[in-house]
């Protein structure tokens, strides 16, 4: 059973009516005399639907029980996006809005974690930090860091658009973070 300081955490998993969800959006209130309460955004993780609810200081949620394999990315096409689990071989897919924005870290090949609910697959969970080569940089120009202007926008492999230091060019391997979609290093 979860506790309201564990759900303060967001991404926390807990299960409501049988479902999981995740924790997206926490907001903390002290009532004057009275306990505090924890009010939460909570994303369903089967379908996707926000539902917004409150805790009091007592209350606890039981925990879903999530468990996380590694798979390889295979391919997308127009169906969506299509993995294989390592062990089992076994293949499956996800819909292109069920992936959404992580989409734009995945290339053939690729490594990522799979969470299973009832042996069902949910989401994927990209590694925090992935490479990429730039596909394309324009050059930096000398006067450009007179405003404090000292990033350009370059475009990786996969197609995504990441702030880089005038420094990388075309052909180098870089370091983002998918989480902030920031970058981190050269490699």
């Amino acid at each position: 059973m979860l506790t309201i300081s564990e759900l303060k955490k967001t991404g926390t998993i807990c299960q409501i009516n049988q479902e999981p969800y995740e924790v997206i959006w926490t907001q903390h209130v002290q009532m004057g005399r009275g306990g505090a309460i924890l009010r939460l955004k909570l994303r369903n993780l089967v379908n996707g639907n926000v539902l917004e609810k409150t805790v009091k200081g007592n209350d606890t949620m039981p925990e879903a029980e999530i468990t996380r394999k590694k798979v390889n990315f295979l391919y997308s096409d127009t169906d969506g996006f299509h993995f294989m689990d390592n062990e089992t071989y076994e293949q499956f897919d996800f819909s292109r809005e069920s992936i959404g924005a992580k989409s734009d870290y995945l290339r053939d090949g690729s490594q990522v974690t799979v969470m299973l609910f009832n042996d069902q697959p949910l989401t994927i969970e990209l590694p925090v930090k992935m490479e990429f080569r730039v596909a394309s940089a324009p050059e930096g120009v000398k006067g450009d860091t007179a405003q404090g202007k000292v990033t350009k926008l370059a475009t990786i492999e996969t197609g995504k658009n990441i702030n880089v230091p005038l420094f990388v060019k075309e052909g180098d391997t870089i370091r983002v973070n998918t989480e902030t979609n920031e970058y981190v290093e050269r490699v």
